[in-house]
């Protein structure tokens, strides 16, 4: 007998349970008000905040919400009265839903006649207008759902979501229908609807899959193919081609990767398009868009090919041709010119049939991962922040990856904040998880870091001021390096975080959040940043030695969270002593020894891939007398402070002003004789002028790669 599953078939309560687990913490854990959680052990945490994410997809299933909307009608916790969600549908069809949820890891949720009477308890003391039992949030929303209810016989749901596939006994369900009849004596006004498992689980399926796009091309000339796939090939109009770049990434759903950023291919494509649309038909290769259905419009019966054929698509997706399709928005974005090119396309109609579309594109999946990083761009604080940046400093805050980092002076990323405000933090085990990677920053829960950072929203100039001194940080470092050679140079690569840390506990931060517009604090505190990384180099460095020995790695070291601890208690304790004064400088550099060339930068982050092709990068001016000489020139155009990397020897640079490529030199240059800089001086280091997405430069990325491997080197001399 076979044991394989029909195409479509539903899957079991475990595998159900398993899928729907994984997307209501995907889509809530970021959502949903857990602070109350904070302190239990992860086992009881968990299935608390699943039972809360349960109650909120119920919701989206009744009403419609959006996630968010969804999640703050939660009320579960202290004082619900037996309700776990208020959610009230307002407008002209006024519907109120009170929603419990039932979790279960096994997929068998208890349906439990008391959690009922609960339920009819707390609306009994809505319809009392008694709302002083409810916790705050319950109190709002009880208000509010009394407020619509008394404005005519406004419909009420109960509404019980089970993770089980069975429905409920029948004492749970007279239950039910029982205690409707007191709140029906004078006309239908309550019912009740049950949703189990299969049905959420299908719930969070449909969130999952990318909503259907819809396209409208217009072919001429043009050819058909009837069998075995019906098909069309012709010419599409650019103008026409731009506007399905506004379905945005869905429109590359069955692509194998999304449009990446400006790349020199990127930048071909648009040159033509601009300068010789006429030419772009016999340069590009066009595009290929398969689709579920078509529906035609011919403008005539006995001789179509001689007129233009207009196709509606369903469930269209460009398999090839991403950023021929790109590009064309942007042409079309900068110069009419490029209307007039014509583009090639091909129309594929597959009837949905998914093994010859995984066939026609060589690919099941997006390339594109979403991580955690990428889910706090819908967290609402992140929008707060960004509002309260621009309103309180004039600042940008980008938060999206995709996003181009703002210059230094007109603002940060959220990973630069991120960075800061996790240095900023009392416990040094923040500085030291991120010496392994970054992306623990976006990790929640109560072994998370991105709660501690943002839950409560950290204020503007908290938030600004944090960022600023992890920058004096890295400047002071910067300068110090080369004053230093072995572990002491590896040390301002990999005790960037610690260090900062440790500013900051030896900072006096008590103003740090205050409101300050002329951002005095920072400014006060600089000069003292700059002097406690130069007293706290040879300190930390000369403990490390001290507590580990001469052969620990410093990168080690660094990201060890209770060794951290350990150290950072006592370089603090060697510094508000006055010991620190007392200990010797012993990885300085000599000044009569002659400093080791390095290699080039930029060959570093090619060899080592360091950095990817379309990443952003950002101007960061290393003097005041350069970044004044600059600073209205660049207003005048943001696009002069912005570049793309890509993986070239000599020319990495793709500049956003005029889209050719330079070298980081060669293109700081060109730009300090367009901004007509005349004290500008011969040369300078266009890698430390460049900045990634966390604040660091080229050239901090580089130093920090060899300083790995030569301490990897001198850590095991022998090796081969």
């Amino acid at each position: 007998m076979s044991t394989k599953k029909s195409p479509g078939a539903t899957p079991s309560v475990v595998t159900q349970v398993r899928q729907v687990s994984g997307a209501l913490k995907a889509v809530y854990g970021h959502l949903l008000d857990v602070g109350d959680l904070e302190g239990l052990p992860p086992h009881e945490q968990e299935p608390r905040l699943l039972s809360r994410a349960l109650t909120a997809q119920a919701v989206r299933i009744v009403t419609g919400f959006s996630p968010q909307e969804a999640a703050r009608t939660v009320i579960d916790g202290h004082a619900d009265q037996g309700i776990d969600a208020i959610a009230v549908v307002d407008g002209p069809h006024p519907h109120v839903y009170l929603v419990q949820g039932k979790w279960s890891p096994e997929g068998r949720a208890a349906a439990d006649r008391k959690a009922v009477l609960e339920l009819f308890a707390g609306l009994r003391l809505i319809d009392d207008e008694d709302f002083a039992p409810f916790n705050p949030r319950g109190r709002q929303l009880a208000e509010f759902a009394k407020t619509v209810m008394d404005g005519g016989p406004v419909p009420v749901t109960q509404v019980v979501v089970l993770m089980r596939p069975d429905e409920p006994g029948i004492g749970f369900r007279d239950a039910l229908t029982n205690g409707e009849k007191e709140f029906n004596r004078y006309g239908e006004i309550l019912d009740h609807r049950i949703i189990l498992a299969s049905e959420v689980w299908e719930s969070v399926r449909k969130d999952l899959t990318p909503k259907p796009v819809q396209l409208t091309a217009t072919l001429f000339p043009w050819f058909g193919i009837s069998s075995p796939y019906e098909s069309y090939q012709g010419v599409v109009m650019a103008e026409e081609v731009a506007e399905w770049a506004a379905s945005g990434s869905s429109l590359f759903n069955l692509n194998i990767r999304n449009p990446l950023g400006r790349t020199p291919i990127n930048n071909a494509l648009i040159e033509t398009l601009t300068q010789e649309p006429a030419y772009f038909w016999y340069f590009n290769n066009g595009i290929t868009v398969l689709c579920d259905s078509v529906e035609k419009a011919q403008q005539n019966r006995r001789a179509p090919q001689h007129h233009p054929l207009t196709l509606t698509l369903h469930n269209a997706s460009v398999v090839n041709g991403a950023q021929t399709v790109r590009s064309v928005a942007e042409a079309l974005a900068s110069d009419d010119a490029a209307a007039q090119a014509q583009i090639g396309v091909r129309i594929i109609v597959t009837g949905a049939v998914e093994d010859f579309s995984r066939e026609t594109t060589k690919a099941t999946n997006r390339q594109n991962s979403v991580g955690a990083r990428d889910f706090i761009a819908l967290d609402p604080v992140q929008a707060a922040i960004l509002e309260e940046m621009r309103a309180e400093l004039g600042l940008e805050y980008s938060v999206r990856r995709s996003e181009l980092e703002p210059p230094e002076e007109a603002g940060c990323s959220v990973v630069e904040a991120a960075c800061a405000l996790a240095c900023a933090q009392n416990d040094s085990q923040y500085a030291a998880r991120m010496g392994v990677s970054l992306d623990v920053l976006w990790e929640r829960g109560s072994q998370g870091i991105y709660d501690v950072l943002f839950k409560p929203q950290p204020g503007a100039y908290l938030l600004w001021n944090a960022v600023q001194i992890l920058r004096e940080v890295r400047r002071a470092l910067y300068g110090l390096r080369t004053r230093y050679e072995g572990r002491g140079a590896a040390l301002t690569e990999h005790g960037v975080y610690l260090i900062t840390h440790l500013v900051f506990r030896l900072l006096d931060t008590e103003s740090i959040d205050e409101p300050d517009p002329g951002l005095e604090w920072y400014k006060a505190s600089t000069p003292r940043t700059r002097e406690l990384v130069e007293q706290l180099l040879p300190v930390v460095a000369a403990s490390i030695d001290e507590l580990y020995n001469e052969r620990s790695q410093i990168r080690a070291v660094c990201s060890d969270i209770e060794r951290c601890r350990e150290l950072s208690a006592h370089v603090l304790q060697l510094v508000r002593t006055g010991d620190a004064d007392k200990t010797p400088d012993k990885y300085k550099r000599a000044r009569t020894q002659r400093k080791r060339r390095r290699p080039n930068a930029v060959s570093v982050l090619v060899d080592k891939q360091i950095v990817s092709d379309g990443d952003p990068l950002a101007l960061k001016s290393r003097h005041p007398s350069e970044e004044e000489a600059l600073r209205h020139w660049l207003a005048e155009d943001d696009r002069r402070s912005r570049a793309t990397w890509v993986s070239h020897r000599t020319k990495p640079l793709l500049w956003a002003a005029d889209g050719k490529q330079y070298s980081p030199s060669g293109l700081i240059t060109r730009m300090w004789e367009l901004a007509q800089w005349e004290k500008r001086p011969v040369a300078n280091q266009g890698t430390a002028r460049w900045t990634v997405a966390t604040g660091e430069t080229l050239a901090d990325l580089a130093w920090s790669a060899l300083a790995e491997l030569e301490e990897s080197a001198e850590e095991d001399p022998d090796r081969n």
